[in-house]
């Protein structure tokens, strides 16, 4: 079992949340705001943060970011009422490895930490049905561009797919037996070969073209 932050300013939420864990077995630990989040995980280290974003004095996002700058194995999952591409990408960026919405029922919640717990990503399927949506209204397809045509050796491929997963550099070196160099390396490369220059539009390329595993 793990110990799991739940972090959200809305009482009634982080209760619901915080029972349905503690029904399960595991450990809680809660906090309202994100900067308490923050002070928080400092002081217990907990196994899985669940992250609201919309939140006082320290939004999700940002407190994402600080805790992944004292620890980036930390698996942060976030629990939100946002369901738009901008929050989403902008989270996986600050480093969460899940996202699940709060309409939810405590089911697919339970499926969620237990698979960033184990290392995993997790993607809602309500989330997933709405980018999908999104991107073909829009007539986003995966042959449209000139970065299509230029093909990816399988270890960019790799570590792509790694990258979108939400794994840290020094997590894909460890993985793959590599130095922190050589993946650096690896990254700036797939940029220029695919003609992306920031870390959220690999996230979306890779989604695109069913690299990453929605569960």
């Amino acid at each position: 079992m793990a110990k799991v932050l739940v972090v959200d300013d809305a009482a009634f939420m982080r209760v619901r949340a915080a029972k349905v864990l503690r029904d399960a077995g595991h450990e809680v630990l809660e906090a309202e705001n994100g900067q308490e989040a923050v002070n928080k995980y400092a002081e217990s280290r907990p196994d899985v943060v669940l992250m609201d974003i919309t939140m006082p004095q320290l939004d999700g996002i940002e407190a994402t970011r600080q805790i992944r700058s004292q620890n980036d194995a930390i698996k942060v999952l976030v629990l939100t009422m946002h369901d738009n591409e901008d929050v989403f990408f902008r989270s996986i960026s600050a480093g969460a490895s899940g996202y699940v919405l709060k309409r939810s029922g405590g089911l697919e919640l339970m499926s969620a930490i237990r698979s960033t717990h184990e290392g995993n990503s997790y993607l809602s399927p309500l989330l997933a049905k709405a980018l999908m949506s999104d991107y073909l209204q829009r007539g986003e397809r995966t042959q449209d561009g000139p970065a299509q045509g230029r093909r990816l050796s399988a270890r960019e491929q790799e570590i792509l797919k790694l990258i979108a997963e939400g794994n840290s550099s020094r997590e894909i070196a460890e993985m793959l037996d590599l130095s922190v160099k050589t993946v650096h390396n690896h990254r700036t490369r797939l940029m220029t070969k695919l003609d992306i220059h920031r870390n959220t539009d690999l996230v979306k390329y890779a989604i695109r073209l069913g690299m990453v595993q929605v569960d």
